[in-house]
């Protein structure tokens, strides 16, 4: 009798976690072809304007057209994708008029972020950015912008995190997932890719001496001149300073 209410028991509570595996699968479906759209779009390989072609997704991404339209609710969100009633979703363009705006705000939080990480960061903190550092140079030096990319962004996460201020970092990852296309396409460009290496260089310095001031004004002049960057590209001639 025990042996049977033992079995009885173990059978109820493994019911329920079967009914939810497939909702978890589902999710997790999702959430990965978003990652890889996402990805698609900041490298130009979805252009801008482009619509979406949902047969040719679901094969390429390996997901049924479920999954795949949660995705893009996902990346609408991020203003990635426009969704358009009884059309098919577009990639959105990039709108040069509020490019400056995004990359201002991202100025700003971001120098408060170096402000605060170079009084809290930890020794370990410090060392995982040399280690990062040391690491997007060696890309920089073999030409892989790809990886340098991922890199950068990861270092840049880092520093935000490092201020220890969850608000701030919650605001930044709202507007980075905004700015990844824009970042991107601003460091195709050779000049800004070099400037960037030694740009991050000092940041990693003034960090390292606990210099508030100068980290912060440091990162928050590089997050504008990678606005500016872009707009160049986009833009013959932009009336705009790094001031």
């Amino acid at each position: 009798m025990n042996g049977s209410n033992e079995a009885h028991v173990q059978q109820k509570s493994e019911t329920p976690k079967g009914r939810k595996s497939p909702k978890l699968k589902r999710m997790g479906l999702h959430e990965r072809a978003a990652a890889r759209m996402r990805t698609m779009i900041i490298r130009g390989e979805l252009p801008p304007g482009s619509q979406t072609q949902e047969t040719r997704l679901s094969k390429e991404l390996g997901v049924s057209r479920t999954p795949l339209r949660e995705a893009m609710k996902v990346l609408a969100a991020e203003g990635l994708i426009e969704l358009r009633p009884n059309r098919s979703p577009r990639i959105a363009g990039l709108a040069v008029e509020g490019i400056w705006e995004l990359f201002e705000a991202l100025a700003g939080i971001e120098r408060l972020a170096a402000e605060l990480a170079a009084v809290r960061a930890t020794e370990r903190d410090l060392a995982r950015l040399r280690t990062l550092q040391t690491r997007m140079e060696g890309h920089h030096r073999n030409g892989k912008l790809d990886d340098y990319f991922a890199i950068n962004g990861e270092i840049h996460n880092t520093i935000v995190r490092m201020a220890r201020n969850t608000p701030l970092r919650e605001a930044h990852e709202t507007l980075i997932s905004r700015a990844k296309r824009a970042r991107y396409l601003a460091l195709g460009a050779d000049r800004r890719w070099s400037n960037s290496v030694d740009e991050h260089a000092s940041i990693l310095a003034a960090l390292e001496a606990r210099d508030s001031e100068a980290a912060g004004r440091l990162l928050g002049a590089h997050v504008r001149q990678t606005g500016i960057a872009l707009l160049e590209t986009l833009a013959p001639k932009p009336k705009l300073s790094a001031a």
